[in-house]
């Protein structure tokens, strides 16, 4: 891969458009093109000790600044020399800025550091919270701007670098990353990574476990404790096909290989789509695959995302609206059109829930977003996900599929491992699509425009339809849906199911149905969240507070764990919600407990 000249590098960082308000880097003037990471895990004080060193590249610049977040540092060296270095700031988001000072000459800089408690990225897991509850954990997760908690870097989604790494682990313990892996242990508990495609820095991520591998296909196989191992291959056996049917879509995937890694439950994201190795949650293990669209979605971000970044959170959009429309191409590939009409619906409500929640006429449903001051965290709504995917559906119905399709294999090709910002995207847009179909369509209304914009394009499924038949049925005389109906029912059209319960129904309409369905111990996590939701806003979760209480105290997902919380908290049973709280706080990551805090406790 071709490294573009150094002005011009540089140069592209100029521009105000990608001014990254939420890292102190001022890439323009310096910036890193290549890690060279060496760390020890000690699980006894929990801590990642060593050092990380840059290749550099400048102009002249009298020094470069770098991301850090609750890190002991304790010496930095240019070139091989020591250095007075400088740590200044302290913003409760931001962190601080690591001031190192360069000469003219200057092209390596190395940073001696270690992790401490405050390392928000990083979670330590005692055997207790794993699987197998024979050894501990280790994973982090650094989208948005965590990265920095547990490397000092350039921590901007607009800067990109290759790297290399060495990790030291306890020998019953296996290490992986988002870079080459092995499938099998080292006998010395040495590990050595490679991503040779750079890659922004908040995809470097790091597993450490007792972990096996499964292979599934030729470049796809899975991660997992040993207990979890077989049926984790199981429920990602369509992997191969998914990244085959991808390539049909958009183009070569770029990565060398697609493997995925089962996290314990704490894990606060269904899945992350870190380069090579996605972070996945357990929740996603139905035994039937009926979840595995969320692996679609990961696998779509190889493109989307991984491959072209948005330049800032600002422009959040370009990578999670991109990927819900990418993940659903690949799903009504691989299962057909009306599997993906009934995705695409249910994403539909998700976002009338989203614009419901925040109001219509809030800022934060533009899809460009202004979160300058804020956490970046607080872009990561439906809205991005779901009003982008939208906006591209108005797109394709408007130029046709075909068109659309050349359009974004192009996109992806000729902006692969660059980033992208909105503005940027608008121009793209219009000299490559628009300008060519002679169309002026309503862009500015959807990217900077409130709401739901009136050609919102919504499917229509005959299979939800008939769900919402059996369910009025039920409602209006009790009558349940016959077994030979709801046996063919996939995940998707339970979950409509659930959806369309009025949650003003009575109680022992609540009852009838759990005695009849068992949702509320149901195996699938989705529909035992979306059960629990609506039983709390019914008050039957007075018959079932057991249940959910197990629930958030075991599952870590922040998608579950918001709306359990805030239904409670909205029926006027702060209570529960705090001493249940209080009880699986512990188990979660600081992404998730920095949300349930905001909840619950302020």
């Amino acid at each position: 891969m071709c490294s573009p000249p150094q002005d011009s590098l540089l140069q592209q960082y100029a521009s105000a458009d990608r001014k990254d308000t939420h890292s102190h880097a001022e890439p323009s003037k310096a910036i890193c093109t290549h890690l060279n990471l060496n760390l020890k895990a000690d699980f006894k004080s929990k801590r990642l000790s060593g050092f990380a060193s840059y290749d550099i590249i400048h102009d002249n610049a009298s020094e470069i600044i770098l991301d850090v977040k609750s890190l002991d540092i304790s010496k930095v060296e240019v070139d091989g020399e020591e250095v007075k270095h400088s740590i200044q700031g302290n913003d409760p988001i931001k962190g601080s800025a690591l001031h190192i000072p360069l000469k003219q000459t200057s092209k390596q800089v190395k940073i001696h550091y270690s992790t401490n408690s405050g390392a928000e990225a990083v979670q330590w897991l005692d055997p207790i919270q794993t699987a197998d509850k024979k050894y501990p954990f280790l994973f982090t997760q650094g989208q948005a701007i965590l990265t920095r908690s547990w490397i000092p870097c350039q921590d901007s989604p607009g800067i990109r670098i290759s790297y290399d790494a060495e990790v030291q682990v306890p020998k019953d313990l296996m290490a992986v990353m988002s870079a080459s892996n092995t499938t099998v242990k080292s006998t010395d508990g040495l590990y050595k990574f490679q991503m040779k495609q750079a890659i922004p820095p908040y995809l470097i991520a790091l597993a450490i476990g007792d972990l096996a591998f499964g292979k599934v296909g030729a470049r796809t196989g899975v991660y997992a404790e040993p207990s979890l191992l077989e049926k984790s291959v199981y429920e990602f056996g369509e992997m191969e096909k998914m990244l085959e049917l991808a390539e049909d879509l958009y183009g070569p995937y770029l990565w060398d290989r697609y493997d995925v890694i089962v996290l314990p439950p704490s894990f606060p994201f269904g899945g992350m789509e870190n380069p090579r190795l996605t972070f996945a949650t357990p929740t996603i293990i139905a035994g039937d695959r009926s979840l595995t669209s969320l692996i679609a979605h990961e696998l779509a971000h190889s493109w989307s995302g991984n491959l072209v970044t948005n330049a800032t959170w600002d422009d959040f959009w370009l990578n999670e609206g991109f990927t819900v429309y990418f993940e659903n191409r690949i799903m009504e590939a691989l299962y057909g059109k009306e599997y993906a009409e009934m995705l695409s619906l249910l994403g539909h409500q998700d976002l009338m829930h989203e614009v419901k929640d925040l109001g219509t006429h809030s800022h934060d449903t533009h899809l460009k977003l202004n979160l300058s001051g804020r956490n970046p965290d607080d872009g990561m709504t439906d809205i991005a996900y779901e009003k982008g995917a939208h906006f591209l559906r108005m797109i394709e119905s408007k130029v046709g599929r075909e068109a659309f399709d050349q359009f974004l294999n192009t996109y992806f090709s000729e902006n692969k491992f660059k980033s992208m910002s909105t503005t940027e995207f608008e121009v793209y847009l219009a000299k490559n699509l628009l300008d060519e179909k002679g169309m002026d369509i309503n862009i500015k209304e959807w990217i900077y425009g409130a709401g739901i914009p009136e050609n919102c394009p919504v499917s229509t499924s005959d299979k939800f339809q008939n769900v919402e038949r059996a369910y009025g049925l039920f409602a209006e005389s009790g009558i349940l849906p016959e077994e030979k109906i709801t046996d063919e029912w996939t995940t998707h059209e339970w979950l409509h199911f659930i959806r369309n319960i009025n949650k003003d129904e009575e109680s022992k309409l609540f009852a009838v149905l759990d005695t009849k369905y068992n949702f509320t111990h149901s195996g699938n996590s989705e529909i035992a969240a979306a059960w629990y939701e609506k039983a709390i806003h019914n008050g039957y979760y007075k018959e079932i507070t057991a249940e959910i209480e197990s629930f958030l105290i075991n599952v870590g997902r922040r998608k579950f764990l918001t709306p359990l919380y805030r239904a409670l908290k909205e029926e006027g049973d702060i209570k529960t919600a705090r001493d249940i709280y209080e009880k699986a706080r512990q188990n979660y990551h600081s992404v998730s407990t920095q949300t349930m805090d905001a909840l619950l406790l302020d």
